[in-house]
């Protein structure tokens, strides 16, 4: 079941949702900080095992006996958490305009 803010909404008016400013400027924010962000996590987390399996690059001692590649991975899993605050944070300015896209529908919707 719907919220009851979107109870009186029907699907016919997706169209005219989708062509608001609100919503664009919601789904143009979304994709210019999604995109960069995947791409980053995606070429992070698979440079790991392509640089362990075909290079030595990762086999090297960094500290004692501790190599490369297990700094490596331990960076992997601060790189996961920063991100994941990083979008946390973020995540509150799209809230706040799918909030304006909901507010702006009541207000058509009502009157």
């Amino acid at each position: 079941m719907l919220p009851k803010k979107q109870q009186k909404f029907e699907h016919s008016r997706y169209s005219e949702v989708v062509n608001t400013n609100t919503f664009q400027q919601l789904m143009s924010e979304k994709k210019r900080f999604i995109l960069p962000m995947t791409v980053f996590f995606l070429l992070f987390y698979f440079s790991l095992p392509i640089l362990t399996a075909y290079t030595d690059v990762l086999n090297q001692n960094a500290v004692g006996d501790i190599t490369w590649a297990w700094i490596f991975a331990f960076a992997q899993f601060i790189m996961t958490w920063a991100l994941c605050m990083i979008y946390t944070k973020r995540a509150k300015r799209f809230d706040e305009l799918a909030e304006k896209v909901i507010a702006d529908m009541d207000k058509e919707a009502s009157s």
